[in-house]
């Protein structure tokens, strides 16, 4: 039978996205929205500060389209954590005026192809990667994935040097977007609808589309990729939020 990979897993990971109910939000005194951003101001505040201790990192961003309009990500160490913030939010003022669109729950995840005998508890390149710091890059792009289970494109049933042989030309490929575009991989097999989450993030948008359309051609992609929805959008930072509510 197939051998399954063993996988190194890093911080937990929250994607949460919002739109903003603008007819609520208009409605709203001047006062009434002020005290949300200004409570909103001290939640990211909080959790900036727990990025800058490295104990989690956080990522505030303007979504493009009709799927959403903002999307907090936010990684920790412990489940619990992500539960506890997610929870703090939903109950502040500035809550009341989203509407959740989507979320996706997973783990900072390297398979063990990607380790090459390196230890992951004391190697520092190894330990980024598992606990990163979310990129301050321009754009962002996300999307969740799996891999066929259909016939003779069953990943599951490959072998593992097979598998092994795959991954290997599909991350040649990345390799030629080095410095263009940095991803985060996220596993959520048993956590969320999909098996994995890619988190992309980029200075040139475009390069999104570059990187995603050669990809394609590689024959774990064509052969084995499943993708669902994707979000796109720009970074922000809390003192962005009054332009980006303001009516």
């Amino acid at each position: 039978m197939p051998e399954a990979v063993e996988t190194l897993d890093g911080w937990y990971c929250l994607h949460d996205f919002r739109k903003i109910d603008w007819s609520a939000w208009k409605q709203a005194s001047k006062e009434e929205r002020q005290e949300a951003l200004n409570e909103f101001n001290d939640l990211l505040t909080g959790w900036e500060e727990v990025e800058s201790n490295r104990n989690g990192s956080v990522g505030l961003y303007q979504i493009i389209g009709q799927k959403a309009d903002l999307l907090i990500m936010n990684l920790r160490p412990t489940m619990e954590e992500l539960t506890e913030l997610e929870n703090t939010f939903n109950k502040s003022k500035l809550a009341e005026f989203l509407i959740p669109a989507y979320s996706f729950v997973s783990v900072v995840e390297l398979s063990t192809y990607m380790a090459k005998g390196k230890d992951p508890e004391t190697d520092p390149e190894l330990q980024a990667r598992l606990k990163p710091m979310l990129p301050k890059w321009e754009h962002i792009c996300f999307y969740p994935m799996d891999r066929k289970r259909e016939g003779d494109n069953n990943w599951f049933m490959e072998e593992k040097d097979e598998r092994g042989r795959l991954m290997y030309e599909h991350g040649m490929t990345g390799r030629k977007y080095a410095g263009k575009v940095r991803q985060i991989i996220t596993g959520s097999i048993g956590f969320d609808d999909w098996e994995w989450g890619v988190t992309l993030y980029a200075h040139d948008m475009l390069q999104f589309k570059k990187l995603i359309y050669e990809m394609r051609f590689d024959e774990v992609s064509a052969r084995f990729a499943i993708f669902g929805e994707f979000f796109i959008g720009h970074r922000k930072t809390k003192d962005d939020l009054n332009e980006i509510m303001g009516v």
